[in-house]
């Protein structure tokens, strides 16, 4: 067997355990990617418009600004993510909630572990490491959402 082949098959697999067996599951996994990247959008969004009014009122309220931009981002995520991205029905049910924090939490840790070891360590732009982290923390952060938040 190539190695071409040995990849597929190992392809395959690891798209078995994601519950995707054929072209619809794949499609539909899709579907929710691009749903969770527009969700992202509107977080990002809410976020710093908070960020942005506490620092408008006092400028040394941005660590302030910065913690309730994010609560109340995980909260517009849980809510956008439950309702229209895996399309939960169940109501007023924590767990799903805490674990949303936990993966947003979780994300945005090491986004900020990677951003200063990009920065501070391997000198990389302050411009584009933002951009790079969100190539890795997007789809890790989609991952616990599908397949462990909201399961």
């Amino acid at each position: 067997m190539s190695k071409f082949q040995k990849s597929g098959v190992v392809l395959k697999k690891e798209l078995k355990k994601m519950n995707i067996n054929n072209k619809e599951d794949l499609w539909k996994t899709a579907v929710q990617f691009i749903k969770f990247g527009i969700v992202g959008v509107s977080n990002t969004a809410v976020s710093l418009a908070i960020y942005y009014v506490f620092i408008y009122f006092n400028e040394n309220l941005y660590i302030v600004g910065n913690t309730v931009g994010f609560i109340v981002s995980v909260l517009n995520s849980y809510y956008w993510n439950n309702k229209y991205v895996f399309e939960k029905k169940n109501r007023g049910n924590l767990k799903p909630l805490i674990k949303v924090f936990a993966s947003y939490a979780a994300t945005f840790l090491l986004g900020t572990g990677m951003l200063f070891i990009m920065v501070k360590v391997l000198s990389v732009s302050k411009v584009i490491a933002p951009i790079i982290n969100l190539l890795i923390t997007i789809p890790l952060n989609f991952l616990l959402n599908k397949f462990w938040a909201f399961k």
